[in-house]
């Protein structure tokens, strides 16, 4: 049983995933089983298998996102599922109500097709493929969340002052592979002096602090959306003490 519980559990993660917000933004997640082999009676099971219904607020955001983007093409995606999640917050529960009796019909017709498909998986073909299928587990589930995060806005991680100058220094070497060109701007990097250096020092300490207050407001945004999961230990801690109540 808590083999098949395992293996239920992957293939329960074939749900839809927070990335899918919007159709246009960005390319597809591919099929988290494509970099692994299947017999034919796998693979034909999978391309029927039901997606996980979205909740009520990303079905709200799906709608609103491509209105918001047409009427705001030069803001950022941060910014859209701000101003996003204030109209969700100022609509009447009626129509949240409207949201949500839709999500709950997806999801009972959603666990329904699964109970069908599950009905045709026998143990011994589950067994055949569990080793390999666990093996990517992990890593798929990274990959959704990743594209999950960019979907609802996380900030960009802050550069180092190394970053920093790579990116400004490699496309400024004309010549060679990208290896090469790598390879000469880490050395360039090493003969740095000290003086030269501490600009781009001073360029990573002003890239953290505009990491720091922009995932402070994107936090405050996702626990006003109900998404108090993708929040940071700590804020989580400031929160619960009373220090970071909003």
């Amino acid at each position: 049983m808590a083999l098949l519980r395992g293996v239920w559990g992957v293939l329960r993660d074939l749900g839809k995933s927070g990335m899918e917000l919007c159709s246009d933004c960005g390319n597809r997640l591919r099929s988290p089983f494509s970099f692994v082999y299947f017999p034919k009676w796998f693979s034909s099971t999978l391309g029927s298998y039901p997606k996980k219904p979205m909740s009520s607020y990303l079905r709200f955001s799906k709608e609103q996102l491509p209105i918001f983007k047409a009427q705001n093409p030069d803001m950022k995606i941060s910014e859209l599922i701000r101003r996003i999640a204030e109209l969700w917050r100022e609509l009447p529960e009626s129509q949240k109500k409207m949201y949500e009796d839709a999500y709950k019909a997806d999801w009972q017709a959603y666990k329904e097709e699964v109970n069908r498909i599950q009905e045709q998986l026998t143990p011994s073909q589950m067994i055949s493929l569990e080793k390999e299928i666990m093996q990517k587990r992990l890593k798929k589930k990274a990959l959704i969340k990743k594209r999950e995060l960019t979907m609802l806005g996380k900030p960009k991680r802050p550069r180092s002052a190394y970053n920093i100058f790579v990116s400004e220094s490699f496309q400024e070497v004309k010549d060679g592979s990208s290896q090469a060109k790598l390879k000469y701007v880490n050395e360039t990097w090493k003969n740095l002096p000290s003086s030269q250096k501490q600009v781009y020092i001073q360029l990573a300490k002003d890239d953290k602090i505009r990491y720091d207050n922009e995932m402070k407001s994107w936090e405050e945004q996702m626990i006003e959306v109900g998404r108090s999961d993708l929040i940071r230990r700590k804020m989580k801690n400031q929160t619960k003490d009373g220090i970071g109540e909003y």
